[in-house]
């Protein structure tokens, strides 16, 4: 029996087993589990490699995506330069080589949505995520800046400094923070919001709940608003391209 999982800290709640659970009850797909690989620290990753028979693959969620990447074989270019790996596939050799499924799961789902005067965009958080979503907006053309909790190296602006001209003059706003996740489903990132109009789009990476609080917000100011299982039903199926790929 071939052995698929999810890599990561307080999972239990996962879009990613209850979704391939599904496909391969749908698709009939009987060769093959998912299992969630819950672990308190990156430490303990080795210790799942080696004590999983039949392991072809994973994904990888908060918080190890970039923790992960120094006990890979070999990354993949794409994955390399985004600088996070959400996807793991094991060779025949036992090789752990490391992808990202993210970019292209966030291009495709917010690619219909874009207009011509969605030129600037905000992303909301500096995590593993955010990576793939800044390498997604440089492919289409959007410059970016990201919004953190802390002045550092790369960020843009705090949430202390971001006023309301600058929601105005940054059309693409994305949340990849956890905020606004089951079961705090009354947080949301703090930004001016009486700086949306009709012509922002609102992506929120989160999916449940399917209408985050971020996007609540967006929705009263007449914005398009987005959640994040599209990108995830993508990603996943990149995924399984991979760990299926000959």
């Amino acid at each position: 029996m071939n052995k698929l999982g999810l890599l990561g800290k307080n999972i239990a709640y996962s879009f990613s087993r209850t979704y391939f659970k599904s496909k391969f009850e749908k698709e009939q797909i009987t060769n093959t589990t998912y299992e969630n690989f819950d672990i308190e620290s990156i430490d303990l990753f080795p210790s799942i490699i080696k004590n999983t028979k039949n392991l072809k693959g994973m994904n990888v969620t908060i918080p190890y995506k970039e923790v992960v990447i120094p006990f890979l074989d070999k990354i993949n270019k794409k994955a390399a330069k985004i600088g996070a790996v959400n996807t793991i596939k094991v060779t025949k050799k036992g090789k752990l080589v490391g992808y990202n499924t993210d970019y292209y799961g966030f291009k495709k789902s917010i690619e219909p949505h874009l207009k011509s005067h969605h030129k600037k965009a905000l992303i909301l958080g500096t995590g593993g995520a955010s990576k793939a979503i800044a390498y997604s907006l440089k492919k289409l053309g959007i410059s970016f800046q990201y919004v953190s909790r802390k002045q550092s190296q790369g960020v843009g602006f705090t949430y202390q400094t971001l006023t309301t001209e600058d929601i105005k003059n940054n059309t693409v706003i994305i949340n990849c923070t956890p905020l606004g996740t089951f079961p705090n489903i009354e947080e949301c990132p703090n930004i001016p919001y009486n700086g949306i109009t009709n012509k922002h789009i609102l992506f929120d990476l989160i999916y449940n709940p399917e209408e985050s609080t971020f996007l609540k917000h967006g929705k009263e100011k007449g914005a398009t608003t987005i959640n994040g299982l599209k990108m995830l039903e993508l990603q996943a199926e990149k995924a399984w391209a991979i760990w299926n790929l000959k």
